[in-house]
């Protein structure tokens, strides 16, 4: 079984003690504010302890190491994005369109939480295998569309990674170039036209729908 350093922010934390719940808590809300502004790397664990106001050692209760807090914390933000996704999509059933709304809101939150996606791009390379449990959205999507024959096979094994690899490097773009909504917008529209032909979805098929994710974007109002 694929053990992931991230589990114990998807899954349910009845376990922990609430003194425990509560150092872990301030620890990923520590983790935030200085994530945002540099790397992990750049963040010594004494900055984050201080800041979160617990001993040193009630780190290394809750984290492995910088990487496994890292990743947690994006998983954090990566669990608001999902969210969004799966009411964006409650009323869709085209797991093409749902595969290109996944995308949209990836976007939509790059424009609108910008320093909380600079989190998510800085401790995101956990999450990309296929088996994570924050893709299995994306999974049931990616295999929908495969079952209607609307993907081609080598998407099976690569479509996911293929994906969220697109929509990590949107993300960055837009936070890191600043992008407008209307600029956003007309590069989701070429992405998602890139994107779903390179899963090999039909280029007219393609393009309606980039075109309708991104008069999406764009009407949508800033939050």
């Amino acid at each position: 079984m694929v053990k992931y350093a991230i589990s114990m922010s998807i899954a349910d934390q009845s376990s922990l003690s609430p003194r425990a719940a509560r150092t872990r808590a301030a620890l990923i809300a520590a983790g935030f504010d200085l994530l945002a502004d540099r790397p992990i790397d750049a963040i010594p664990i004494d900055d984050v302890v201080a800041r979160a106001g617990v001993a040193k050692g009630s780190f290394f209760n809750h984290f492995a190491d910088k990487q496994d807090f890292a990743a947690a914390i994006s998983a954090e933000v990566r669990m608001e994005v999902e969210a969004l996704v799966t009411a964006r999509n409650a009323a869709v059933s085209d797991p093409l369109e749902r595969i290109a709304g996944g995308m949209q809101i990836a976007a939509q939150f790059a424009l609108e939480q910008r320093r909380r996606s600079a989190v998510l791009m800085r401790g995101q390379g956990s999450s990309t295998a296929r088996a994570h449990p924050l893709n299995r959205g994306l999974v049931a999507d990616v295999e929908a569309a495969l079952a209607n024959g609307l993907l081609r096979p080598a998407a099976r094994e690569n479509g996911v990674l293929f994906w969220l690899a697109l929509c990590q490097m949107l993300i960055t773009h837009i936070v890191e170039r600043k992008l407008g909504r209307d600029e956003a917008a007309a590069v989701l529209s070429g992405m998602l036209v890139l994107g779903l032909t390179g899963l090999g979805v039909a280029a007219d098929r393609a393009e309606t729908i980039a075109a309708a994710a991104a008069r999406e974007l764009g009407a949508s109002s800033a939050g």
